[in-house]
């Protein structure tokens, strides 16, 4: 009876520390600065809006953001590396190369709509609801980017 008492405190006090290591405000906080991570399907970057335009006049749907001098083209954003990796094989079977890339995002909103589309994405093989799937994605995106 005395050693389970004794383990029982220990074990309280082990679960305190750890708790209060685990639940310090600095380590909270920098969780929600960073964001959730997304799968951003990257069809290129490019230095001009001509030369962009130029080279993704057949794609579509996709979502474009102008940042520090360049165009970055986006034809897809997932959370799901499985949905991003079976997007990614839909446009490079298209003849387009396409990158993954890794960035967060800070939006509740968008968090809710992204994880719903990726159930629907996980659920279907048929390459054309994929991609009417991901067209929906885009212009969420570009709409709660409008917003910020």
């Amino acid at each position: 009876m005395k050693k389970t008492l004794i383990l029982g405190f220990v074990a309280i006090i082990l679960g305190l520390i750890v708790g209060n290591f685990l639940h310090n405000g600095e380590v909270i906080a920098s969780v929600f600065e960073e964001g959730n991570s997304y799968y951003f399907l990257q069809e290129g970057v490019y230095q001009s809006k001509e030369a962009m335009e130029e080279n993704t006049k057949k794609l579509d749907p996709k979502t474009i953001d102008y940042r520090e001098g360049k165009y970055y083209v986006y034809l897809g954003i997932t959370r799901s590396e499985k949905n991003a990796n079976k997007m990614k094989k839909i446009y490079e079977e298209k003849g387009y190369p396409i990158y993954i890339k890794e960035q967060n995002i800070s939006n509740e909103e968008f968090y809710n709509n992204v994880s719903q589309f990726d159930l629907l994405i996980e659920n279907t093989t048929e390459e054309e609801e994929i991609l009417t799937i991901e067209e929906v994605v885009l212009a969420n995106y570009e709409q709660v980017m409008q917003k910020e």
